[in-house]
């Protein structure tokens, strides 16, 4: 009984903290990346559509993205919707492909970004430990009807927790690397 428990506990934290690397790969660095183009949506034959479902996205240089829509007739739909986006890029196309050239960040940009990242970290860590808080509810409640021992209790809850601390240095490492990631001239 504690080992699904523990198993469930396991999976939710693990997704958690692939939901942060999630979160971090479209946060904008000094290099070209497509994935900075994952929320953006295009309204695409009457339905929204992800840009990356209606496009592929190609980094020929560092600070420069190309474009390539499958349908010629989005471009337009696609470069309106990367104005309006709260990147702060300017495509330029050329009815064939859109060119998106990627500034260099400024020194107040980057350390916006890393807050942006700092708070994604903080909701992962809140959701680690809500997960935990979750997890040693269940088992007390399993020791209180009498499936557990007081003994599987307190060894269960001390697995929990050293998932529980895994999952928030892998976290904090995670912040660090971005962050050392951003603030690289």
């Amino acid at each position: 009984m504690p080992g699904t428990i523990i198993d469930a506990t396991k999976d939710r934290m693990h997704k958690t903290v692939v939901a942060l690397g999630h979160e971090f790969s479209t946060v904008r660095t000094g290099r070209a990346s497509g994935s900075i183009f994952e929320k953006i949506t295009i309204e695409y034959y009457g339905a929204t559509s992800p840009l990356l479902q209606i496009a592929s996205v190609n980094a020929p240089e560092a600070n420069l993205l190309v474009i390539s829509p499958y349908d010629r007739t989005a471009i337009g739909a696609i470069e309106k919707a990367i104005l309006a986006s709260d990147l702060g890029l300017n495509p330029s196309n050329d009815g064939v492909i859109i060119r998106v050239p990627i500034p260099s960040l400024t020194e107040e940009r980057r350390r916006e970004f890393v807050k942006m990242c700092s708070k994604y970290a903080e909701e992962s860590r809140v959701g680690v430990r809500n997960t935990r808080r979750d997890a040693n509810e269940q088992l007390k409640k399993s020791e209180k009807d009498a499936k557990i021992s007081q003994d599987d209790l307190r060894r269960a809850e001390a697995e929990i927790q050293k998932l529980t601390d895994a999952n928030i240095h892998e976290i904090d490492e995670m912040l660090k690397r971005k962050e050392l990631e951003i603030m690289e001239v």
